[in-house]
């Protein structure tokens, strides 16, 4: 007979350590999921330290059966989300667990009472803890491991979702397995798209710049306020306040290649962005970090495996670009990607291949403009959701 299940709040110093290690059991021997750095992990965790939850209501929860820790689950409510998308959601994050439908419907179940219990009336998720972070629960693509930024998860807690009551899908982002060798095999019609584009640039007056690493923090700050107002209308979306643009510029900052990043203007404005990153999951997972192994070793094998031994990392990502309202479809993102492809011919003997992502089911331009480049879907996330 299996013990009894409870779901407790995370409380003590020992709860939260629990937290933090949970996903190093649940995915022991799996050779896809990327652990990310402890110190990372616990910064992104700390309600004291990560900014996001300066704007954010809500805590952490540990199914225990017995005294076996079998799941975790987060639930809060974003107040800078609900006030900018005048919505009234409470959300459900760091949702781990082990294959069990009792665990999951109790998790979520939590989740559900606590959000509701501070005035909300959808519970949406998995988001750890916005759009701006990991987002989105894998349900196709379990064949390799996720970029850089990307969740993972194991393909039964879709099952576990949908086995509650009342989850349903609220909205899919795809990914899109972006190769040279796709727009080679194409080449008569890439050639053309290249003249297209180039004419076009020249007719309505698009120049597009690299990203100046002289100037990182000043570069990021504009990347900030191009996507604040470029995403402001898209679905779920949350403007990145200044702590949080201060965490991305040291987050990201740290891993930017200029050479695969730029702003395009129209006329001389600011009129978009495209974000281009190298994988460094493929280092992590090389380098695999986990409680109890010095941070320093885990540090210098990443650095070893991203700078030395350059060939470890040979896919990029582009998690994030922008294109202001009034400048859309007058040519500026296809100006971006051809700059992108651009950069990644100069250095085709490297990038095996690019990730685009995230792309909302519903953003038709912008799957019409990757897919011209003999693009396709290979990762699908998914949001549920659940009235209340």
């Amino acid at each position: 007979m299996s013990a009894s299940l409870s779901i407790r709040k995370v409380e003590s110093r020992a709860d939260f350590t629990t937290l933090l290690r949970f996903p190093w059991a649940v995915y022991k021997g799996d050779p896809h999921w990327v652990p990310p750095l402890v110190s990372m992990q616990r910064h992104k965790l700390d309600q004291r330290q990560n900014v996001t939850w300066q704007h954010m209501t809500g805590d952490y929860y540990i199914a225990w059966r017995g005294e076996q820790p079998v799941g975790t689950i987060a639930a809060f409510v974003n107040h800078r989300l609900n006030e900018f998308q005048g919505e009234n959601t409470g959300f459900f994050g760091q949702f781990e667990l082990v294959d069990d439908q009792q665990v999951a419907t109790a998790l979520l179940e939590k989740a559900a009472d606590v959000v509701q219990g501070l005035g909300c009336d959808v519970l949406r998720g998995p988001a750890t803890f916005s759009t701006n972070e990991e987002c989105g629960l894998l349900v196709e693509g379990f064949d390799d491991p996720p970029l850089v930024l990307m969740p993972y998860n194991l393909p039964y807690y879709q099952r576990l979702i949908e086995g509650v009551p009342g989850f349903e899908k609220a909205m899919d982002i795809y990914s899109y397995y972006i190769t040279l060798e796709a727009a080679v095999a194409a080449e008569e019609k890439f050639a053309k798209l290249l003249r297209v584009v180039e004419k076009n640039n020249a007719r309505r007056t698009i120049e597009v710049q690299q990203l100046d690493a002289r100037n990182m923090k000043s570069e990021l700050a504009k990347l900030r306020d191009i996507y604040n107002t470029a995403w402001e209308k898209n679905w779920n979306f949350v403007p990145l306040s200044d702590g949080e643009l201060d965490e991305m510029i040291a987050n990201l900052g740290r891993f930017i290649e200029p050479s695969l990043t730029y702003f395009a203007t129209v006329n001389g404005e600011p009129a978009a962005f495209l974000l281009g990153i190298p994988d460094l999951n493929q280092a992590l997972l090389r380098a695999y970090p986990r409680p109890g192994k010095p941070e320093v070793l885990s540090l210098l094998q990443v650095l070893w495996h991203w700078k030395v031994r350059r060939t470890t990392i040979n896919r990029l990502r582009v998690p994030l670009m922008g294109v202001k309202e009034g400048y859309r479809n007058i040519g500026v993102e296809s100006a971006l990607f051809l700059e992108l492809y651009r950069a990644a011919l100069r250095a085709a003997d490297r990038w095996e291949y690019a990730d685009g992502g995230w792309v909302l089911e519903t953003n038709l331009p912008i799957q019409r403009l990757v897919e011209a480049y003999n693009s396709r879907v290979y990762k699908r996330h998914r949001f549920y959701e659940r009235q209340l």
